[in-house]
């Protein structure tokens, strides 16, 4: 083993270039890798961790306290098919008349809880402390970090004693809307028990219901009101999460392709440029197996220190990576972060893979004699590359060009290999240049809307500590019309909803003023002509199972308002609908408007406008609007952006490493060419040349590709329904440019060894090492 050990040291030593080209690859590729595999194992689950460490409920149960007993709940628990139970508690349903900590009016489900522990749905605290006494109430919040300034404000429920916020926790079961002691909820004089069960199956929503149908059994008819399936809600905690898993496993699945694809490439072709040296090693009485050895010790030193390497790099990277891809989605104590097991496992599997594409060739020539591998590196190629320059050679191509365009043919194994790396290249620049022209025309303001700088004007409100404008409604809409700028005023109100037959709560955006119809921005379908008609995201739509066409009855305490689905807005979220301020009326008479939407007039100062707007009324807090891309916007592009320059360097890469092959393996001919007169820059073109054909021909075959897996991706993004107008976004100057996309990474990864080849002297070339 000590000569194979030196053996394998000299090589690395001796073969610096070929050595970095290795580890750097390796190191490129690893860092891909972690990247992608972090956000796919991200996007696919980041509910399911949280869920099962807090102990979910499968289902979340309400009764009548009128039709049952706690008595009769609690032998629910002992029931063939549960594991276990939670409850029963009282709950109480509180109505909101006013904003309360950024949450719009309407109705709050309290539950009585003695502490947030128990052997189902196991509340976890994320600031403050636990209801202990009478008037106090810990609030569920979806985000950690809530402002400790909230703490201690006061909540003052219509018919009801006021509740004091004492903390904030988060239920990944989202059992109620807040916690109070199990006295103060029943002097909220509750109408409903709850119970919580998880079952021993409860993989799919059939054996979710048959689970509860099991739990329920014998209780008196009417007794169980609605329940929750987890399903339902993990679908709706995660909308936003997966409608970012087209692209992010598509650009997943290309990182892991092209590293693949040039791990193996750049691996095997070191050893097949490495025969001579195997011929000479078998010579001095290397035994075969020893010969494998020596190769496998000699690409993988670099390989594990690139995939060491590779893996800090990308794992410090999938943090942020992680945050920018999630921000916006309502996590609760869900931990985003890339999975452990990605620092052990990549610095294993990828030189793994590393040694199997070196065992191959080497394998292969560890079968020849001493002899035959001595000639098999140092004779000059002969065969089909031979051929088609011979047939280049009758045309009227410059004698350096037609050499370049033959030589892919004498390693069409490498070529192929080569080549495809570059066209998953050009298949990710299409792509990322398809969504984020898409993206951009999403964010860029309706169509029909006015130029002129945007104010966003915030009202105040008591429950936040901030002054409520003196002026109402109508009087701040008209001191936003009347100071001197303003151009269009839209105001937009929200209110909590509860949605007749469904065991939840939805947002209404209610729009109204000078641009309601485009502060819509409805793509498919058109906007609500009357107070019976909404809009509602393909989220919230898919998760209720809906369509176009379909009817909906919202309710706000106690008024009811059937309204049909008319239309689909660009950005919807999986809990609200719009309409506007006709459908508002219908429901209450209460403005209830939280911000304003202020259009100038070309020219004007926005500062100077939201500032004189804030002097004349401390209640409305208003700042230019920002003309930077949305979230999803900004997460797409960066997202999208990072992994193409990821790819697009190691698949420049990998034609790196070919060339620089090529030009080892060619010496002897690059030796005779400049005896017979061939300038350097011929020697440079017929090197670009060599692969540059193989960039144009991979650009053709990648830009449809790249189309493909766009229009897939813009038509399965759930959170997001473009118009075709936004997914029309390819013209012949933005295709002639992808074209040339493929030519720039080979060129790109070409210049560098076909300039070292152009600077060797003949005398250099042609010494026999």
């Amino acid at each position: 083993m000590s000569a194979v050990w030196r053996a394998s040291r000299a090589a690395v030593a001796r073969r610096r270039l070929q050595t970095a080209v290795i580890g750097l690859v390796v190191f490129c590729a690893t860092t891909t890798v972690v990247l992608a595999l972090s956000v796919l194992t991200a996007a696919s689950a980041p509910f399911d961790a949280a869920f099962d460490g807090q102990r979910g409920a499968h289902a979340v149960a309400a009764f009548d306290a009128a039709r049952t007993t706690p008595a009769q709940l609690a032998d629910t628990a002992r029931r063939p098919g549960v594991e276990a139970a939670a409850g029963p508690f009282a709950q109480a349903d509180l109505d909101m008349p006013e904003d309360w900590l950024g949450h719009p009016p309407g109705r709050l489900t309290v539950v009585g809880r003695a502490d947030p522990a128990g052997p189902v749905d196991r509340v976890e605290l994320l600031a403050g402390r636990w209801a202990t006494a009478p008037g106090e109430i810990v609030v569920n919040q979806g985000f950690r970090g809530s402002p400790a300034s909230m703490l201690g404000a006061r909540l003052t429920p219509s018919g009801a004693p006021p509740l004091v916020v004492v903390g904030f926790a988060n239920s990944m079961s989202k059992s109620a809307g807040g916690w109070v002691t199990p006295e103060q909820a029943a002097a909220l004089h509750p109408s409903g028990l709850q119970m919580q069960y998880r079952f021993d199956s409860a993989a799919t929503e059939g054996r979710v219901r048959a689970g509860l149908a099991a739990a329920t059994a014998g209780l008196p008819e009417g007794a169980l009101e609605s329940a929750r399936s987890y399903l339902t809600l993990k679908s709706a905690y995660s909308a936003l999460a997966d409608s970012y898993l087209p692209f992010i496993t598509v650009f997943g699945v290309l990182g892991l392709l092209v590293s693949v694809l040039i791990v193996g490439n750049v691996v095997s072709g070191a050893v097949v440029s490495g025969y001579r040296h195997i011929g000479v090693l078998k010579a001095l009485g290397f035994t075969p197996r020893q010969v494998v050895a020596v190769y496998l010790a000699m690409v993988s030193v670099p390989a594990v220190v690139g995939c060491l390497f590779g893996t800090a790099l990308g794992w410090a990277l999938s943090g942020p990576v992680l945050r920018v891809t999630f921000a916006g989605i309502e996590t609760g104590t869900a931990a985003l972060e890339p999975p452990a097991w990605l620092v052990p496992a990549c610095p294993v599997a990828v030189p793994a893979l590393v040694a199997v594409a070196a065992l191959v060739p080497a394998s292969r020539a560890h079968r020849l004699s001493a002899a035959r591998a001595i000639a098999a590196g140092s004779a000059p190629r002969t065969g089909r590359g031979l051929r088609v320059q011979r047939a280049l050679s009758g045309t009227r191509l410059p004698r350096a060009v037609s050499l370049g365009l033959g030589q892919p043919f004498a390693r069409p194994g490498r070529t192929a290999l080569t080549m495809s790396a570059i066209v998953l290249g050009v298949v990710t620049v299409t792509l990322t240049t398809g969504l984020s022209s898409t993206m951009l025309a999403a964010s860029a303001p309706p169509e029909g809307s006015a130029a002129g700088p945007r104010v966003r004007v915030q009202v105040g409100s008591a429950a936040e500590h901030q002054p409520v404008p003196a002026l109402g409604e109508s009087g701040s809409a008209a001191l936003l019309r009347s100071t001197p700028g303003a151009a269009a005023v839209t105001s937009r109100a929200l209110v909590r909803l509860g949605l007749v037959g469904h065991d939840e709560t939805v947002f209404g955006d209610f729009y109204d003023g000078d641009e309601a119809a485009l502060a819509l921005h409805v793509v498919k379908g058109r906007v609500p002509a009357g107070p019976n008609e909404v809009i509602a995201g393909p989220a919230f739509l898919d998760q209720h199972g809906l369509k176009l066409g379909d009817r909906i009855t919202l309710d706000l305490r106690g008024r009811r308002l059937p309204v049909t689905v008319v239309g689909m807005p660009l950005e919807g979220n999986a809990r609200a609908v719009g309409a506007t301020a006709a459908a508002l009326a219908a429901l209450t008479a209460e403005p209830h408007v939280v911000e304003y939407d202020v259009r100038l007039a070309p020219g004007t100062d926005a500062a100077a406008y939201a500032a004189a707007v804030t002097a004349a009324e401390p209640g409305l807090r208003a700042s230019a609007s920002s003309t930077d891309p949305n979230t999803a916007t900004a997460t797409v592009i960066g997202f999208s952006t990072v992994f193409t320059l990821l790819l697009s360097v190691v698949a420049a890469l990998g034609v790196f490493n070919t060339v620089l092959l090529n030009v080892r393996e060619r010496r002897r001919d690059l030796g005779m060419l400049k005896s017979i007169g061939m300038t350097p820059r011929q020697v440079v073109a017929m090197t670009v040349t060599s692969v540059a054909g193989l960039g144009a021909v991979s650009g053709l075959l990648g830009i449809p590709l790249g189309m493909l897996a766009h229009r897939l991706i813009v038509d399965h993004v759930k959170v997001l329904v473009f118009a075709e107008s936004m997914k029309d976004v390819w013209h012949a100057p933005q295709l002639a440019g992808l074209a040339l996309a493929g030519v720039a990474i080979a060129v790109l990864g070409a210049l560098v060894p076909a300039r070292s080849a152009a600077r060797l002297t003949i005398a250099e070339v042609l010494h026999n090492e």
